[in-house]
């Protein structure tokens, strides 16, 4: 197995300073984009806080892997699927801590989104409305579902297309890192295929740039960290009203 991976963050056209940051964990498989908030600098110190917290732990249990989890195994879950969401778990309360350690960092947070290849598997863990999607056979796919007030509408289809389109509470997410002391953490698992280009993105890019504006950036450009430029460039050129971050990972499988 042999991954490729790509990635870029820019602060937008709109905002003086980037609360986003992301993770490539190469020795690992491992990427992840985190979207911070709480103004100032908090949401980039929340964001770090996430990366940060969860690349420790990979290598910690890549060490040693009878190392002692801070939380236990969830027996619905393998083993990796227990690791992806304990190290967000773990970073989940490490946030929380230091917000309600320090006055100054009082209600930061962050949204978190992770590929982790193991065994020719993809796990994919999140919270919040950052993005997870996977592209194959030039066909563009959401893996994950937005924790946001707008998606839990939708799901209970309580909005006209109208509503959707005029919705004013759009950038409300219902989960998140650091809001809470626990979190929940959903997971998945995508079985690739040789080629498949998975994207990792905070909504400063799914906000602004449409799911076929961005399918097509990837059929038409091979190489990851252009594609990732574009990608970046198309969600500025549209008004770039926030931080936008993307990470692209393909596939080999040999």
């Amino acid at each position: 197995m042999r991954i490729e991976v790509a990635g870029t963050t820019h602060v937008g056209m709109k905002r003086n300073h980037n609360e986003d940051n992301y993770l490539i964990l190469s020795d690992e498989h491992l990427c992840c984009v985190a979207d911070g908030m709480g103004g100032h600098s908090s949401g980039e110190i929340a964001s770090k806080i996430a990366v940060d917290e969860l690349a420790e732990f990979f290598r910690m249990t890549a060490r040693d892997q009878d190392v002692t989890w801070p939380f236990k195994m969830d027996k619905a879950r393998n083993y990796d699927e227990n690791r992806l969401a304990t190290g967000i778990k773990l970073a989940n309360k490490s946030i929380y801590e230091k917000a309600c350690t320090d006055t100054k960092y009082k209600g930061m947070g962050t949204t978190i989104v992770s590929l982790h290849f193991i065994n020719d598997t993809a796990y994919v863990g999140h919270v919040g409305d950052s993005r997870v999607y996977f592209f194959r056979q030039g066909v563009l796919k959401q893996v994950t579902e937005d924790h946001s007030l707008l998606n839990d509408y939708l799901k209970a289809k309580k909005l006209t297309p109208e509503e959707i389109e005029n919705f004013p509470h759009k950038n409300v997410i219902v989960r998140a890192l650091g809001m809470k002391e626990t979190v929940q953490v959903d997971v998945s698992k995508v079985e690739p295929q040789e080629g498949d280009v998975f994207l990792l993105c905070s909504d400063g890019l799914s906000g602004m740039v449409t799911d076929p504006q961005m399918q097509e950036i990837l059929s038409r450009t091979m190489e990851l960290d252009k594609a990732c430029s574009q990608l970046i460039d198309l969600a500025n050129a549209a008004g770039g009203n926030d931080n936008v971050t993307c990470v692209l990972a393909r596939y080999h499988g040999a």
